[in-house]
């Protein structure tokens, strides 16, 4: 199964170091953040792990909630985690689902036969409190992710959401935005008083 920006977040329930997680349920109409792990005691995804951890007041004050997911059972999570508190200096704060069936991998579709049958890749899921996924984000084995990155494109779901804007290249949270072209110069004048720079009738940059 290949997920698609603007679907339904497949539900499920499976168990995790939390308890039993029921995925929309759990949600309860918060942003989440979904990503799995190849198998447990990996490199890259112990310090993955912690950072994750480690940036829970910037979770919190987007409202996102995170959760992990790799193939091996409670019991290998719980050793993971301590393992992780010990060399990366940050306890683990979020669940950590145990997916030894694959069930959600397949849900998913975090298994991709071409690699490694057995194992998850290293996906990552952006999803809305309306439970549709609005970012996707696969990466190969050898390269960390980059949570600041994904920081950074939540906050532009988020204010892309709630005003007529989208982001330019390389956007910060502070600097000019792009007005929607569908809006008339009517419009925009009304939503935007404190004017704009027009570098062509479809490129209006404002400070919001």
């Amino acid at each position: 199964m290949t997920l698609r920006l603007g679907q339904t977040a497949p539900d499920f329930q499976q168990d995790s170091t939390q308890g039993m997680i029921n995925f929309h349920e759990w949600l309860r109409g918060s942003w989440g953040i979904l990503f799995s792990h190849p198998k447990n005691f990996t490199p890259v995804c112990t310090t993955e792990l912690a950072e994750v951890a480690r940036l829970k007041p910037e979770w919190d004050k987007r409202g996102v909630k995170p959760i992990g997911l790799s193939v091996d059972d409670l019991d290998a999570h719980e050793s993971w985690e301590r393992d992780i508190a010990e060399t990366q200096g940050h306890a683990l704060n979020f669940p950590m689902i145990a997916d030894v069936d694959k069930k959600v991998a397949e849900l998913y579709g975090m298994i991709h036969l071409e690699t490694d049958p057995t194992v998850t890749v290293r996906a990552v899921y952006v999803i809305d409190p309306q439970k549709k996924v609005r970012l996707t984000l696969t990466y190969p084995p050898s390269a960390g992710r980059n949570f600041v990155e994904i920081l950074r494109a939540i906050d532009s779901l988020q204010l892309t959401d709630a005003q007529k804007v989208s982001t330019p290249v390389n956007w910060e949270p502070g600097q000019e935005v792009i007005i929607s072209p569908l809006l008339t110069k009517e419009q925009a004048e009304s939503l935007f008083p404190q004017g704009w720079r027009e570098l062509r009738p479809y490129l209006r940059m404002v400070k919001l």
